[in-house]
């Protein structure tokens, strides 16, 4: 294990273990090397910033402290490019331009190596993003789903007939390449699908939405699954 990506991985082991701590003898058996190695990246990630705490004595060791930022050696320079990689291949997703804007945050406070490593590994992943709605469009819909708020569209069909819909958002579904928002139509007094690209105008009203909840879309295809799951 390279000596970055053991600093990231000894500050998630100290997270971990909370207000227990860790010994060096016991870090050093876990990332096979020696107590004074241990004690050297440690003295590094304190020097970068980490809020480092320790015990001496018996049944002493090191920690983080409790509810403490992580330090900049938090990702990997691989971690790092996953993450540009994920949003730059997903342009189109909701809420894809605040996570671009959150991870030049995380690539602002990487330690220069790290950062440096992380932007050459990223002049190695190429991608070609998808074509998506306005900007001014999908802000609307971002801000209807958060606010819960009623969104009226003005939505052409496959068919290519154009209507004007006030929809409550219920949320947002990816399928086959392509992203949907779901809510509960208030012309088709249901909940129905629309194409995010096939809406050419929105606009986030004041009605807040009436409560549908998500079970009210029906049950998920087994290979969908939300972006986050809960513990």
């Amino acid at each position: 294990m390279k000596r970055t990506e053991r600093l990231h991985a000894l500050t998630e082991m100290l997270r971990r273990n909370g207000s227990r701590g860790c010994s060096a003898e016991r870090l050093a058996r876990e990332f096979e090397v020696s107590v004074r190695t241990v004690k050297r990246d440690l003295a590094a990630l304190e020097n970068s910033g980490a809020p480092l705490w320790s015990r001496p004595g018996p049944g002493g060791g090191y920690g983080l402290a409790i509810g403490a930022s992580l330090p900049p050696v938090s990702l990997s320079p691989a971690q790092a490019v996953a993450l540009m990689a994920a949003v730059s291949a997903a342009s189109d997703a909701p809420y894809a331009d605040l996570a671009a804007a959150g991870i030049k945050k995380i690539l602002d406070v990487l330690d220069p190596r790290t950062r440096a490593r992380a932007d050459e590994l990223a002049g190695r992943v190429w991608v070609n993003a998808p074509t998506s709605a306005s900007r001014a469009i999908r802000s609307a819909l971002e801000e209807a789903m958060a606010e819960q708020r009623v969104i009226r569209l003005r939505y052409t069909a496959r068919d290519g007939t154009s209507t004007t819909r006030d929809v409550e958002p219920v949320l947002f579904a990816s399928t086959n390449g392509q992203w949907y928002l779901v809510g509960w139509c208030r012309l088709r007094d249901g909940m129905r699908w629309f194409i995010v690209s096939s809406i050419e105008r929105a606009s986030v009203t004041k009605t807040a939405c009436g409560g549908h909840s998500i079970q009210e879309v029906g049950e998920p295809p087994a290979s969908a699954r939300p972006v986050h799951e809960r513990g």
